[in-house]
């Protein structure tokens, strides 16, 4: 990659970032009501989101090879827990992972 395409594929990209960034601010200003769709999307959309990864971590899990998705299972309650007890997405999806890759590692 030449030098001037080096510059451009940062430039788009610089102009890519910046217009996903600043767009939603110019669309819906602070003088405008933002839409129910939008409110709806930021209420719902998390958790839609959190029960895809859901969905996709299981997707490979045979319970009649292997460790019979116990790991799965101990990793999804501890998350599920992690959630009721902090509310905090971030801190439940690491809380799990960790749990899920020490279980990996150190039991099965």
């Amino acid at each position: 990659m030449t030098l001037a395409q080096q510059i451009i594929t940062i430039g788009l990209c610089v102009l890519g970032t910046m217009t996903t960034r600043f767009l939603p601010f110019m669309i819906f200003n602070e003088h405008r009501k933002t839409p129910e769709f939008i409110q709806y999307l930021g209420k719902y959309l998390p958790s839609a989101v959190f029960g895809m990864l859901v969905i996709y971590c299981l997707k490979n899990v045979s319970v009649f090879h292997g460790s019979h998705g116990i790991p799965e299972l101990i990793s999804i309650l501890v998350t599920g827990g992690l959630h009721i007890w902090k509310r905090q997405m971030l801190i439940s999806i690491a809380g799990g992972t960790i749990c899920y890759m020490l279980l990996m590692q150190f039991v099965f």
